[in-house]
C-alpha cells in the first residue's frame, strides 16, 4: 500500500498540471498538425514537400514549403489567441478543386469548452490559401456546453490524439482519390464578439453538396473536447 500511494498522488498532480491555458495550447497545436497531416494524406501538395517530425509518439509529416508554412503560421497566431480566450467553436479545412471551384472534401473539428456556457457565434473568420478569394458573409451557429469528462493524464490525452491521427491517416482507404489540382481554405468559427484581423473575413460554410459524412474519433481534456467529422463528394 505504501508504494502505490505516492504514485497515485503523482498521477493526480499530472492531471492538474494541464490548466485551461495548457489545454487551449494543446488543442491549437493539434489543429496545426491536423492541417499539415490532411494536406499530406490527401495529396494537396507533393509528398516531397513534407518532412517528418516526431509528435504524439508518431512520425508526423509537416510541409516544408515556405508559403504553406507562413500561411499556417498566420492562422495559428490568431487561433492561439482565440483558443486562450475560449472563443473558438470549430475549425474547418476545406479542399477545393482549382479548376471547377467545387468543394470536394471538408474536415470539421468541433470544439466544446467543458463546464462553461458557450456564447452564440458565427463562422466569423476565414483565412484563404488564395488571398484573392471572395469573402462571403456566413450565418450564425451555436454550440451547447458539455459536461466535464473524467480527469485524465497528459499521457492519456496524447494517446487519444495519436489514435485520432492514425484514423485520419487510415481515412485514405475510404475517401475518394482527389482529382486534378486542389487548394485549401481554413475556416475558424469564433464568437461573434471576437476581434477579427483585417486580412480575415466572413465566409460561407463551404459545405459539400450531397456529400457523404463520416464521424471520426474525438479527444478531450478537462477543459475541451474535440470531435472530428469528414465530409466528401461522391464520385459520379
Amino acid at each position: 500500500m505504501t508504494s502505490t500511494a505516492p504514485e497515485k498522488e503523482k498521477d493526480k498532480s499530472k492531471v492538474h498540471k494541464l490548466s485551461l491555458k495548457g489545454s487551449a495550447k494543446l488543442v491549437a497545436e493539434f489543429f496545426q498538425y491536423s492541417i499539415h497531416t490532411i494536406l499530406f494524406q490527401r495529396g494537396v501538395y507533393p509528398a516531397e514537400d513534407f518532412t517528418a517530425v516526431k509528435k504524439y509518439g508518431l512520425n508526423m509529416l509537416v510541409s516544408s514549403d515556405d508559403q504553406v508554412r507562413a500561411y499556417i503560421k498566420k492562422i495559428m497566431l490568431q487561433l492561439d489567441k482565440w483558443m486562450l480566450a475560449g472563443k473558438v467553436q470549430k475549425l474547418v479545412i476545406v479542399i477545393t478543386d482549382k479548376d471547377t471551384g467545387e468543394h470536394v472534401e471538408r474536415w470539421q473539428f468541433d470544439v466544446q469548452i467543458l463546464q462553461k456556457t458557450s456564447k452564440r457565434s458565427k463562422p466569423s473568420s476565414k483565412s484563404s490559401a488564395t488571398p484573392s478569394a471572395d469573402e462571403n458573409e456566413a450565418g450564425s451557429s451555436s454550440t451547447a456546453a458539455a459536461s466535464s469528462p473524467p480527469e485524465k493524464t497528459e499521457a492519456e490525452i496524447q494517446a487519444e490524439i495519436a489514435a485520432l491521427f492514425r484514423q485520419i491517416t487510415a481515412s485514405v482507404t475510404f475517401l475518394p482519390q482527389l482529382q486534378g489540382d486542389c487548394t485549401f481554405n481554413v475556416l475558424v468559427y469564433a464568437d461573434a464578439s471576437s476581434e477579427v484581423p483585417v486580412e480575415w473575413g466572413d465566409s460561407d460554410p463551404k459545405e459539400i453538396e450531397n456529400g457523404e459524412r463520416v464521424q471520426l474519433r474525438s479527444f478531450s481534456t478537462s477543459n475541451h473536447r474535440v470531435d472530428t467529422l469528414v465530409s466528401y463528394r461522391l464520385l459520379e
